[in-house]
């Protein structure tokens, strides 16, 4: 497969306080609020290609960074507990901070699971982030993903120049989530305001297997927390895409082509225009 500007390689196999009462000139101090994070979707970047041979038979995988960033003024916080699933398994529940110092526990917001990988092995948040290959000219999704979770963490800080309400002056979440540990009883991962998770390409499920589809044009999509099991301030920035032309010069059983026609922005989908 040739992808523009990339290469393809071959692999086998604080409390607010309540205005003064209009009686007495006393006050009262106001409920708590929730500082709930704003999970925003990162568009798709630095697509990259691998062909597999399975069975001797070559299949293409279109593999692509995915990266989500808290932009809202309380961090995201999972508590992995076994509960009464198996070993290899936690419940996922959110610890929501609220404003006058105390938190409010979300339990059942999703799955922990124990995820070997080829370079490393630790507890992922299942269906943390999806991706999906749309066709365009069908208007519906033609490839799903692969992808077994997230790590949650503060990778990077999403702008340095300026700090977010909330934001740390430091990374907080910079662990490797129960990294060769497969006995723990209970684990805690983050994303903390100003920060941001990212994989790369074909690391972990970062593709999408292209083998046999039509030469066409596609809309690539990334979701953020897509069953809104996770609380959070807005969700109308959890999907972002990228289109992109996928076609066979010398084939099917040759690489594709693959050229991004657009991109998006992020917090945005193209929805197939």
């Amino acid at each position: 497969m040739r992808v523009r500007g990339r290469r393809w390689t071959g692999v086998v196999l604080a409390a607010a306080l309540a205005a003064p009462g209009c009686g007495g000139g006393g006050s009262e101090a106001a409920p708590p609020v929730e500082r709930l994070p704003d999970l925003l979707q990162k568009a798709p970047y630095g697509l990259s290609g691998e062909t597999v041979r399975v069975a001797g038979r070559p299949r293409f995988r279109l593999g692509f960074a995915s990266a989500v960033d808290n932009v809202g003024p309380g961090p995201l916080l999972i508590v992995g507990h076994r509960g009464r699933r198996g070993e290899g398994v936690m419940e996922a529940t959110q610890v929501v901070r609220r404003s006058d110092g105390s938190s409010r526990r979300y339990p059942g917001v999703g799955v922990l699971r124990y995820t070997i990988a080829t370079t490393h092995q630790h507890w992922h948040l299942l269906r943390f982030d999806r991706y999906e290959l749309r066709s365009i000219a069908r208007g519906k999704p033609v490839r799903p993903d692969r992808k077994t979770g997230f790590c949650l963490g503060d990778r990077y800080q999403t702008d340095p120049a300026t700090a977010l309400p909330g934001e740390p002056p430091a990374a907080i979440w910079t662990d490797e989530c129960g990294k060769s540990q497969p006995l723990l009883r209970l684990v805690r991962e983050g994303i903390s305001p100003g920060y941001g998770d990212d994989y790369d390409p074909l690391v972990e499920g970062q593709y999408v297997d292209i083998t046999g589809l039509p030469a066409g044009r596609y809309e690539l999509v990334h979701r953020v927390n897509a069953d809104r099991r996770l609380r959070e301030s807005d969700y109308r920035n959890n999907a972002a895409s990228i289109i992109l032309d996928l076609s066979w010069p010398r084939g099917p059983a040759h690489e594709p082509a693959i050229d991004v026609v657009a991109r998006c922005g992020d917090g945005r989908r193209c929805r197939g225009s």
